[in-house]
């Protein structure tokens, strides 16, 4: 708070600025390093041709071209900005806030704190949220993303034949575009139309990373589906005038939804065949093949009684030793791949308790998936890691994005766009937006989670790779996953920790024994790890 009336006590926002620019971003032109207030730590270095496609921790958008980022925390780091958000002024006075000045501040440092981020990630001229930058005046809760405050007085946009001039007083107005109210909009004086700033920078056709084919910005009418559209990216109805629409697929996104910097594949789209469909990145054909050589090498083979061959010995890359197929399960031992409860078939290391799955012998070295925009790698960590899809801690084999430095459980990797679960009478598909959404499981809040189109149930990864069966201590029998309650007694309890259980959330249960426990209780703190003996 003192450098709130500090700051509201000082000269005007433009030579605060400019003081505040020479003593905290000082720029060395000779070597071209900047000392970010972002990132103290160390300077960032200039790159005249950036190429990685990275998001920018400014506004989130690959980038491509002029750049700032740290050498020294490598390619994973969240340190790299454009060059025109990497100086950016700390203060500035705004049109849109006149009576006081705006600081620069970093939403993602309030992401902790649900409050606060409500507070400051919601832009007063768009009315979106993000995590991009933004400029806030702390004693009015005005809050500007810094694209909404770097936009042009006047623009050119595919959307309108004619220039559309910036009215910068706030204003409630109703987009002729989406159909959707606003606070500041872009006018045309000749036909009276008006529209946000952001429908205003919508592409005619641009590409999804979800869908094979570009999509095209199409009038909501012209969409002939019987109910309304469903949008296939956050799974939600398009109640608006205008979407994004593959008339090929019947495929249907929202305006913003599309233009998210987490779904958008930013390519060259006149490069781009339209009658030449690509391969789907949700698809992997090679998770089907028998043995990929990069990571598993075949030593003994045997033909089975079908005739075909099989693999009885293998040299795996996550393990030193050679690995024997067998079919004898262990008592409650998991897989040190997968940190699943073995199940038959499986690899067994005859030196070591080293266990692994069949299945997981066979996964793919590289694989796509929606959740990130680059190529995953399979590698293997015995030490615990942060799943970035279920946000538990795991260990054995992960996929990571070498480029973002984000690891992800294999669980949570093999599960495809759209699931058909016992839990649930409707099909779900995978929706991630940039608001929180709550899992009607466990209530936890997520961006990306799996969505009901026909009704309002949502599930986080954490639910969705619960397994269906598993093993508690010395319990003689397997606990089932449970979606409803066991009778219609009223009262519910944990049998291990003798606590209420809410009657809404899943549980595991015994039927042998009549024994009901909470999820946490039997699957305990960190389930997806194994201690290694």
């Amino acid at each position: 708070m003192d450098f709130q009336i500090k700051f509201e006590q000082a000269q005007p926002a433009r030579a605060l600025a400019s003081k505040a620019l020479v003593e905290k971003c000082q720029i060395v032109y000779l070597t071209m390093e900047l000392q970010h207030w972002w990132h103290w730590k160390h300077p960032l270095v200039f790159n005249e041709d950036e190429r990685s496609g990275r998001r920018c921790n400014g506004c989130f958008e690959p980038v491509f071209g002029p750049s700032y980022s740290c050498k020294e925390c490598g390619e994973g780091s969240r340190s790299i900005h454009h060059k025109f958000c990497a100086e950016l002024p700390l203060g500035l006075h705004h049109p849109s806030h006149p009576n006081h000045p705006l600081i620069l501040i970093g939403i993602y440092k309030y992401i902790g704190n649900k409050e606060e981020y409500n507070k400051f990630s919601k832009c007063d001229v768009c009315g979106e949220r993000s995590n991009e930058y933004c400029y806030c005046c702390y004693r009015c809760n005005f809050n500007i993303h810094i694209r909404c405050s770097s936009l042009s007085l006047t623009i050119q946009t595919e959307v309108h034949d004619h220039q559309l001039t910036r009215l910068w007083k706030l204003m409630k107005f109703t987009c002729d575009f989406c159909g959707k109210e606003g606070n500041l909009p872009y006018l045309c004086v000749q036909c009276d139309f008006a529209i946000h700033s952001r429908c205003a920078a919508c592409p005619r056709i641009l590409k999804v990373d979800r869908h094979n084919h570009p999509l095209h910005l199409t009038p909501s009418l012209e969409v002939h589906q019987s109910d309304s559209p469903i949008c296939l990216l956050c799974v939600r109805k398009v109640d608006t005038l205008c979407l994004y629409y593959c008339s090929r697929c019947d495929f249907v996104a929202h305006l913003y939804c599309a233009m998210h910097p987490l779904n958008r594949e930013y390519i060259n789209l006149q490069e781009l065949k339209e009658e030449q469909s690509t391969e789907s990145k949700s698809e992997d054909t090679e998770l089907h093949q028998s043995f990929d050589s990069k990571i598993c090498k075949v030593k003994k083979t045997t033909v089975g009684e079908d005739g075909i061959e099989i693999a009885i010995e293998i040299k795996h890359f996550s393990h030193k030793h050679d690995l024997k197929l067998t079919d004898e399960i262990p008592n409650n031992t998991k897989c040190n791949g997968c940190v699943q409860y073995i199940l038959s078939p499986f690899y067994s290391c005859t030196l070591c308790s080293f266990f692994l799955h069949k299945s997981c012998s066979k996964l793919p070295k590289i694989k796509r998936h929606p959740l990130d925009s680059h190529p995953l790698t399979l590698s293997y960590q015995q030490a615990s890691f942060f799943c970035n899809a279920c946000g538990q801690r795991c260990n054995g084999l992960k996929y990571n994005c070498q480029k973002c430095k984000t690891n992800y459980n294999v669980q949570c990797i093999l599960l495809s766009n759209t699931l058909t679960l016992a839990c649930h009478e409707h099909r779900l598909y995978l929706s991630m937006t940039n608001s929180l959404q709550k899992c009607s499981s466990c209530n936890f809040e997520s961006y990306r989670v799996f969505r009901c189109s026909t009704c309002e149930f949502v599930l986080d990864f954490k639910c969705a790779t619960l397994p269906q069966a598993t093993w508690y201590n010395q319990h003689e029998h397997p606990f089932n996953l449970c979606y409803t309650p066991e009778d219609d007694s009223g009262e519910y309890y944990c049998d291990i920790c003798e606590e209420e259980r809410d009657p809404k959330q899943w549980f595991y249960y015994c039927a042998e024994c009549n024994f009901p426990a909470h999820r946490d209780c039997i699957l305990g703190k960190n389930p997806n790890v194994k201690q290694h003996i």
